[in-house]
């Protein structure tokens, strides 16, 4: 958690919030409504995620993670499609903290312009609280634990069958590539966002990006229809794990931020917790000259595979499933963000380091010498991986 206030910028340097952060007694005010929590104290820290307003605070009773959202992000509708999914998780054994509800009943509390959401405390320690995404873990064994607390998560989402969200920014679902045609799919997707489909520059890098990651599909497509629909995830970045203690013996506590969940399926899922944790992408937003100076952590990917079959093995489908999958997950979450930032930011400038730099970019990077060592290491795991189970 931050102590300035500031939040993590598109290049990994602190910058000026986009949305205020929250006062003392704009949470007095919300935490009335909340039967047990007591009369608030201080706000412990503030945190230095971009999309929010967040902080922990010290209530007379306990303390209570609180988090306000712009309702052209998230309103109340869009905040209980999480908090749906974390009760099911919760009742079949998942490490997630426990949404609050109002006096009223209510776990998401509109007022004005903002959503609200109070959580508990997670359990366990926030070790990577300064991490900023695509920073790799700290050691082998934090990777094998975040694979098998992932899959300990996927067990127990089993059985949620509630529909993909209701469309809104900054979701990390999976439609395009899911597709038979992604060409119409992306049609589509952007057609129902006006601010990209609008956008003559947009176009034509979804253009790109589609005959980029076409070999990709091409690969995945076959193996499609053997990919189960699952509720998932779809961060899950060291920071958004808590751990038990400080050490490298350290193991996962919790799950925190649910916020890019989505119907979508475990391989897509994992993929992004490779996307995520493995390749430090901002090598390349610094130099996007020279991809093959990305950082790519084979060994941590190892581990966190490991890790995840400790738990859940994954079926030869998935298997094979992985390495196009991971050249795959963050187009849909991309295009996502590039409606945000200008749909509700209004700000061309970070538009275009997502639709150029992250769809189109990390698109290209997969083309790259270190790209295709990525890939190809998941391709020679799924095949030994297939070999095993015979």
């Amino acid at each position: 958690m931050s102590a300035t206030g500031n939040t993590h910028g598109m290049d990994g340097k602190l910058v000026t919030p986009d949305w205020p952060p929250l006062t003392v007694d704009e949470v007095r005010d919300l935490l009335k409504g909340f039967p047990g929590v007591g009369e608030v104290k201080e706000i412990l820290s503030i945190s230095p995620r971009p999309l929010s307003s967040a902080s922990m605070v010290q209530t007379m009773g306990s303390r209570v993670f609180v988090k306000r959202h712009a309702r052209s992000v998230r309103d109340r509708e869009g905040l209980l499609e999480e908090h749906r999914f974390l009760k099911h998780l919760l009742a079949h054994g998942a490490s997630v903290p426990r949404v609050l509800a109002s006096a009223a009943g209510e776990t998401a509390i509109e007022n004005g312009g903002w959503a609200y959401e109070v959580h508990e405390s997670a359990q366990g320690i926030d070790l990577y609280e300064d991490a900023i995404s695509w920073t790799p873990f700290h050691c082998l064994h934090h990777a094998y634990a975040a694979g098998g607390a992932l899959a300990q998560l996927h067990r127990a989402a089993q059985g949620f069958a509630a529909p993909r969200r209701k469309m809104q920014p900054i979701v990390a679902s999976f439609t395009i590539f899911a597709a038979a045609d992604p060409a119409a799919e992306m049609k589509r997707y952007l057609f129902a966002r006006p601010t990209l489909a609008e956008s003559g520059a947009v176009r034509a890098c979804a253009e790109q990006a589609l005959n980029l990651l076409a070999p990709f599909h091409a690969e995945l497509a076959p193996l499609l229809p053997k990919l189960a629909p699952l509720w998932t995830h779809n961060d899950l970045h060291a920071s958004n794990l808590f751990w038990s203690n400080t050490g490298d013996d350290a193991n996962v506590a919790a799950i925190v931020d649910f916020g890019l969940a989505d119907r979508t399926n475990a391989v897509h899922d994992l993929a992004h917790a490779i996307e995520r944790n493995i390749v430090e992408w901002l090598v390349l937003v610094g130099n996007p000259s020279q991809p093959d100076d990305v950082p790519v952590h084979l060994d941590h990917l190892e581990a966190l595979l490991e890790g995840y079959e400790s738990v859940r093995p994954l079926s030869d489908a998935e298997a094979a499933a992985l390495a196009p999958m991971t050249a795959l997950c963050h187009a849909e979450f991309a295009l996502s963000e590039a409606d945000y930032f200008l749909s509700v930011l209004r700000s061309d400038e970070r538009a275009v380091m997502a639709y150029d730099g992250w769809l189109v970019g990390h698109a290209r990077w997969f083309h790259s010498a270190a790209g295709r060592k990525l890939l190809d290491g998941l391709r020679r795991w799924a095949d030994t991986h297939v070999e095993a189970v015979r």
